[in-house]
């Protein structure tokens, strides 16, 4: 018996061996560590639009500017508007043809829009009309009137002869013919001698008084060419005259 006694002591510890290995087969593995987190998303992009109720305006005239953003903290429009809503409107008036820039930043970024305004200037109103030289003759310059039978100036007629000479000398460019009438009264010889008389009196009381002489003519219609045709001497007087017509050139 004794000589056995060492193989049962092997047989033993094998034994247990083996009931060792078989209960560490059957336990359980660790549990697996927690996933990560989900990472966080990404903040969005901001987006914004601007638009214009018109881009045409003249000088002077104002336009309305719209917009909208999303997902922005900071909205600006320039030039001159500054900080804004994420949206609304507002008017400018611009005095020169201006770019609107509409801002939108978070964030996720920045995003723009723009809007161009076009603003016309109109021309200038043209200058006035100058009148021509026939316009200011036909109202600066007046007729002579002569007494019945005379070819003499009158003091009247020196008077309008005064303001005719003046505008003479301002316009030398204006070159007039001088008319001497007479009313119907006396003979077509008579009369023709003596409205040439008168014309020739007007011219040179207009060349006394510094108008030249080369810038007047003179010419007789006598009774002819009547101005009124009536036979009293209101009448009369008005066809007793020394009449200017301005020379066309």
């Amino acid at each position: 018996m004794t000589q056995y006694r060492p193989s049962v002591r092997w047989l033993l510890i094998c034994f247990s061996l083996l009931a060792v290995f078989v209960v560490g087969c059957h336990k359980k593995p660790p549990a697996p560590p927690p996933p990560p987190p989900a990472p966080a998303p990404a903040p969005a992009k901001p987006t914004a639009s601007l638009s214009a109720d018109r881009t045409t305006i003249n000088k002077g005239q104002s336009v309305k500017l719209s917009w909208t953003t999303t997902d922005a903290t900071n909205v600006s429009i320039a030039p001159e508007v500054g900080a804004v809503t994420p949206q609304g409107s507002t008017t400018v008036s611009p005095t020169d043809s201006t770019t609107y820039t509409l801002t939108a930043s978070g964030a996720g970024g920045s995003a723009d829009s723009s809007v161009h305004i076009t603003v016309s200037v109109p021309p200038p109103p043209p200058p006035p009309k100058q009148p021509t030289l026939e316009e200011m003759f036909l109202k600066e310059v007046r007729d002579a009137f002569f007494d019945y039978d005379k070819a003499d100036i009158r003091s009247d007629a020196q008077q309008v002869l005064q303001q005719d000479a003046n505008f003479l000398k301002n316009y030398p460019e204006a070159h007039v013919t001088i008319e001497g009438y007479c009313d119907e009264r006396g003979s077509t010889e008579y009369n023709l001698a003596l409205g040439q008389r008168r014309a020739n009196a007007v011219k040179e009381y207009l060349v006394s008084l510094g108008v030249p002489a080369a810038n007047l003519s003179t010419i007789s219609w006598g009774k002819e060419k009547q101005f009124c045709t009536e036979h009293n001497e209101e009448c009369w007087q008005q066809n007793r005259r020394g009449h200017f017509t301005l020379n066309k050139p």
